[in-house]
């Protein structure tokens, strides 16, 4: 399984909406274990197919600890149905803005439907970490990042810092 360059911060494709998938196939579930080597690779518990450059409606989701067996979940087209009132808030990180993290807010528990890797139609009851992880790799596929749930002083930090970066990375940069 291919590791995949992950998309970094400011690059305006994490700001696109994915399309929905149309069909599961061979090359479809190749595109989630890709995913998942990626993901655990880098290492995330959390990915959407648009940060990997692919925009479409798809991520996986793995909370193992390090010491457990794998547990890895693929969520196609994967749609919030009912949402709780009951708040929670957790440190969120993103492997699309590297060393950042921030307490952000969400619902506390989430019913959501999706296709799994066969293909066939699923619902799930998540609260909890898998909740936030849920709400957090759906809102990539409508491009909308973490930090869209932070202050606006903070956001615009982050994105400043982030373009910096980028500038200091251009290709043709003179060191001296």
């Amino acid at each position: 399984m291919p590791i995949k360059p992950l998309i970094i911060l400011p690059d305006p494709i994490l700001r696109q909406v994915s399309k929905p998938v149309e069909r599961v196939d061979a090359p479809l579930r190749k595109l989630a274990d890709d995913m998942l080597a990626t993901m655990y690779d880098a290492p995330g518990i959390g990915l959407a197919a648009i940060q990997i450059g692919e925009p479409l409606r798809m991520l996986v989701i793995d909370l193992a600890k390090e010491d457990e067996t794998p547990a890895p979940h693929v969520f196609i087209n994967p749609e919030i149905l009912e949402s709780a009132d009951q708040r929670s808030v957790y440190e969120e990180g993103c492997l699309s803005i590297p060393d950042y993290y921030a307490e952000v807010e969400r619902p506390a528990s989430v019913r959501v439907k999706y296709l799994d890797r066969d293909g066939k139609l699923q619902e799930m009851e998540a609260e909890g970490l898998m909740a936030t992880c849920l709400q957090h790799e759906i809102d990539h596929l409508n491009g909308v990042l973490f930090i869209d749930h932070i202050s606006k002083l903070k956001r615009d930090m982050v994105v400043k810092k982030f373009k910096k970066l980028a500038k200091d990375k251009a290709p043709g940069k003179l060191v001296g």
